[in-house]
C-alpha cells in the first residue's frame, strides 16, 4: 500500500496513547473510510526489543488503510531498526514524535517535545528512518517549549529539520509544550494556541505541507481551518470522545464522498464480530472491557447513554464475549438511536480564524547560523 492510492489526508485523527488502538481504530474506520488513521505512539525502543513479538504492536486489519505509524526515541540506531521491523506492516507513513510533553517522554525519556531543542538531532534521526522505509516522512510538533516559544525559533526547527532530511509534511499542535510544572492534559489546555503560527508556517515555507492540531474540534472548524489555508487538519479529543457526531461527517462533509447512511446497528454487528476474533488473542488480552473501550463514547449526548454505561459497568463483571456484552447492555439505547443514520453536523466557532492573515507574525528571516544547515 501507498499513500498515494487514498485521499489526500485532509482529516486525520491525532495519535493518542492508551486511545487510538487497534480497537480504537476498527471502529473509527467503520465509521469513516476516508479519515487518516495514527497508532499510538511506540518508542522504537520498544520495537527493538519485541521484534519476536511484533503483531502485538504493529499488526492491524488491511482496512485501517490509510494508517500512519507513530514513533518516538533518541537513539538513532534503535530508530532505524524500528523502522526496518515496522516495513514488512506496510504503514502509509512513519511519523515522529517531537510534540509528547509527558514527563515520560520528554523528561525522563528525553524524546518527544524536548526534541524540538535539537533540531539537528531531529533532521538526522528523519533521514535515518527515510533510509529505512519507501513510505513518505513526518514530523509532529509543538510551536515551541518552554521559553524557546518565538515564531523565529519555531521557523529555525522547521527549516533545520527539512534542509537535513527528506521531511516535507508537519502536523503542527499550535501550543507550545511546557516541561516543567504542568501535566500532560494541561498543556493541552494552558499554553494558548497560537494559530497564526501556523499560518505564517505556510506563507514562510511554501514547498512544504502543514496539517493543524490543536482545539478543532467539528467538521464545520475543519473545513475552516482549510478554507485559510491549512493543507491538512488533524483532530485529537474530540474523534474519541464523540466519535459518531465527529468521524461520522468526515467523508461527506470533507471530502465530498455520498454518505453511505451507515447506522450505528450495522457499526456495532461489524464491531461484533471483530471484537470476539480478538478476545484472548495475546494470552488472556484483550479483554472485553479493552475491546469495549472505544464504544463507550458512541451514544455520546444520546438517550440511554447514561444507563447503557451503567449496564456495561455491570456487564464487564461477568460477560466473556462481546456477543453477550451486546445482549445485556444495548437495550438501554432506543430503536430510533440505533437505526438512524448520523444526524447533520454540529456547528462549529464561526471566528476561529477570522482576521488570521492580519494576526500573523513577522515573516521569518533566516539566520547566518541557520544557512550552515543548508
Amino acid at each position: 500500500m501507498v499513500a498515494g492510492q487514498y485521499l489526500p489526508p485532509w482529516f486525520s485523527v491525532a495519535p493518542m496513547m492508551d486511545w487510538t488502538d487497534n480497537h480504537y481504530r476498527t471502529l473509527a474506520r467503520l465509521i469513516s473510510k476516508h479519515a487518516w488513521l495514527y497508532t499510538e505512539m511506540l518508542a522504537a525502543e520498544t520495537i527493538v526489543y519485541q521484534k519476536d513479538n511484533l503483531d502485538r504492536f504493529l499488526a492491524y486489519s488491511p482496512e485501517q488503510h490509510p494508517i500512519v505509524l507513530q514513533i518516538g526515541g533518541n537513539n538513532l540506531e534503535n530508530l532505524a531498526k524500528a523502522t526496518e521491523l515496522a516495513n514488512p506492516y506496510h504503514y502509509d507513513e512513519i511519523n515522529f514524535n517531537c510534540g509528547c510533553p509527558s514527563p515520560k517522554v520528554a523528561g525522563h525519556g528525553c524524546f518527544g517535545a524536548r526534541l524540538m531543542l535539537d533540531p539537528k538531532f531531529v533532521g538526522e534521526a528523519m533521514s535515518v528512518i527515510a533510509a529505512n522505509t519507501d513510505v513518505p516522512v513526518s514530523v509532529k510538533c509543538r510551536i515551541g517549549v518552554d521559553d524557546h516559544d518565538s515564531y523565529n525559533e519555531l521557523c529555525d526547527f522547521i527549516y533545520k529539520v527539512s534542509s537535513l532530511s527528506p521531511t516535507r509534511h508537519f502536523i503542527i499542535h499550535s501550543r507550545k509544550a511546557m516541561l516543567n510544572g504542568i501535566s500532560p492534559a494541561e498543556n493541552r489546555s494552558i499554553p494558548p494556541l497560537k494559530y497564526e503560527y501556523f499560518y505564517g508556517l505556510l506563507r514562510d515555507f511554501p514547498d512544504l505541507r502543514f496539517t493543524i492540531n490543536g482545539g478543532i474540534n467539528c467538521v464545520d472548524e475543519v473545513n475552516a481551518a482549510r478554507r485559510a489555508g491549512a493543507h491538512g487538519v488533524m483532530v485529537g479529543r474530540a474523534a474519541y470522545h464523540n466519535p459518531w457526531q465527529v468521524l461520522g461527517h468526515v467523508d461527506s462533509v470533507i471530502y465530498g464522498v455520498p454518505s453511505s447512511g451507515i447506522t450505528r446497528r450495522q457499526i456495532l454487528e461489524k464491531y461484533q464480530v471483530y471484537g470476539d476474533s480478538v478476545l484472548g488473542k495475546y494470552g488472556i488480552k484483550p479483554h472485553v472491557r479493552d475491546v469495549v473501550k472505544p464504544l463507550l463514547h458512541l451514544f455520546y449526548s444520546e438517550p440511554g447513554n447514561g444507563l447503557w454505561k451503567r449496564k456495561a459497568d455491570a456487564a464487564f463483571q461477568n460477560c466473556k464475549s462481546i456477543k453477550s456484552f451486546f445482549e445485556e447492555t444495548l437495550v438501554a439505547i432506543p430503536d430510533s438511536v440505533m437505526d438512524s443514520p448520523v444526524a447533520e453536523p454540529l456547528s462549529g466557532r464561526d471566528d476561529l480564524f477570522e482576521n488570521i492573515d492580519s494576526l500573523l507574525p513577522t515573516p521569518y528571516k533566516l539566520r547566518e547560523q541557520e544557512v550552515l544547515y543548508a
